[in-house]
């Protein structure tokens, strides 16, 4: 193995000092153009690499920023990441990304990873079954910024960048009952989640606001994945009177409750009305083309990233505003829209 080159083998090979050939390659004023390029030249043809670690951890950063996921392989999460790179990438840091797996024991050691590995702050959107965040305290006593996103938890000194789930939840149901659905079911998720609590509160508010009643038995918990939602899709077969419309709080779980009830004989969306969460490319994809929540996860990626970097910079103070709350649409297509009230 070869040995790392440093300043010194540097200062030898151009016949000046440790401390000129440093201060050339760090571009300080003192060291005229000309000393500089040779140094530059030597440096190159010798394989030099700038220690930049060792560099930032004297300057007391990194220009690092940690990104702690619960799964990467999400539409929504991948979204997500390409507007935190952009403009990190623009404000000249470097985003290190871990997964949580949707655990909270995993989100532990990705936080203590991150605060060892001196990042200079950190986004996160927290795991599946996180009931505590106390993980991240050494963050917030060192003073080092943590802006939650998506699956989000209050804390003083951070700031959350969320959409209205409340909001697109009762949109999305009222979009059911103005179909003339009657007896509408919601298959949600975790419900210790700030975002599957606040979309059941969003269902039930449109069903109390519309005359219609809440029945627990019409909330169907599950982990919002391919097998959930046939067995979601197997459980409302069943059910007496049968349902008429579905309230999904995934795109994903929502195509293969879809699939799985077209398998079973019955009409979508004659017999059975359905609306998902998200707005994933599956939606485009599956027939009919499902009604959905467009969720802005490149915009979110964007104004999370923008918001720690301008702190970072000096810029901004993460806590003027403990919640940011970015525009959500319904889009609707076929899966909802039943043909007696199609013009």
């Amino acid at each position: 193995m070869d040995k790392e080159i440093t300043i010194y083998d540097i200062a030898k090979g151009v016949g000046f000092s440790p401390t000129t050939v440093s201060r050339a390659l760090n571009d300080h004023p003192a060291v005229n153009k000309k000393t500089k390029q040779r140094i530059y030249d030597i440096a190159a043809q010798m394989g030099y690499r700038s220690n930049l670690f060792a560099s930032n951890l004297r300057r007391q950063h990194t220009n690092t920023i940690g990104v702690i996921v619960p799964i990467l392989n999400s539409n929504f999460q991948s979204s997500v990441m390409a507007g935190m790179e952009k403009v990190a990438n623009e404000a000249g840091y470097n985003l290190i990304i871990s997964q949580s797996l949707g655990t909270m024991e995993k989100e532990i050691a990705n936080a203590k990873t991150m605060y060892n590995s001196r990042v200079d702050g950190l986004l996160v959107s927290l795991s599946h079954d996180s009931e505590s965040i106390e993980h991240f305290e050494p963050f917030f006593k060192k003073g080092i910024p943590v802006i939650f996103y998506d699956r989000v938890a209050e804390h003083k000194q951070s700031t959350s960048i969320v959409i209205d789930n409340v909001q697109a939840a009762y949109k999305a149901t009222t979009h059911l009952i103005e179909q003339g659905c009657r007896n509408i079911v919601h298959i949600t998720g975790n419900l210790k989640i700030n975002v599957y609590t606040d979309r059941l509160k969003g269902f039930k508010y449109a069903l109390v606001d519309n005359d219609l009643p809440y029945k627990k038995a019409s909330v169907i918990a599950t982990d919002l994945t391919e097998e959930a939602g046939i067995k979601a899709a197997e459980q409302i077969l069943k059910m007496d009177p049968r349902p008429d419309g579905i309230f999904v709080a995934n795109d994903f779980c929502a195509v293969n409750c879809m699939k799985a009830l077209k398998q079973a004989g019955i009409a979508i969306p004659d017999d059975i009305a359905v609306v998902g969460f998200n707005n994933d490319p599956i939606t485009r994809v599956v027939e009919p083309n499902l009604t959905t929540i467009d969720y802005p996860g490149y915009e979110m990626g964007e104004v999370a990233a923008r918001n720690l970097t301008n702190y970072l910079d000096a810029l901004s103070d993460v806590n003027i505003t403990n919640t940011v709350t970015l525009r959500s649409d319904l889009i609707v297509r076929e899966s909802s829209l039943k043909k007696k009230l199609k013009k």
